[in-house]
């Protein structure tokens, strides 16, 4: 099945972030592993901003769930995770 090239772009850039934000969560905790407490290397990689959003309660008539809270932090090595994937994912497609 053949996708256009507007919703296989959309696509493309949805796994590109999802894969990014694993790879610089990855890369996260071996800087929190290997780099010693109190360098500022690891200050500044390891420094992050958050954003939440929830909880979201859903109640319908046959079923009721709550999703949340939903987090996201950035740092300087998840942006390096999402570019590292971006760059990839642009040279080898």
């Amino acid at each position: 099945m053949l996708v256009d090239s507007g919703r296989r772009g959309v696509v493309r850039f949805v796994w590109t972030l999802i894969l990014g934000l694993f790879l610089g969560g990855l890369l996260t905790k071996l800087a929190e592993m290997t780099l010693p407490e109190g360098a500022a290397p690891r200050e500044f990689l390891l420094t992050s901003v958050s954003a939440s959003v929830g909880p979201l309660s859903v109640d319908l008539v046959a079923v009721a769930f709550a999703l949340g809270p939903v987090t996201l932090e950035l740092n300087v090595l998840t942006l390096v995770g999402v570019a590292a994937v971006a760059w990839f994912v642009r040279s080898w497609i």
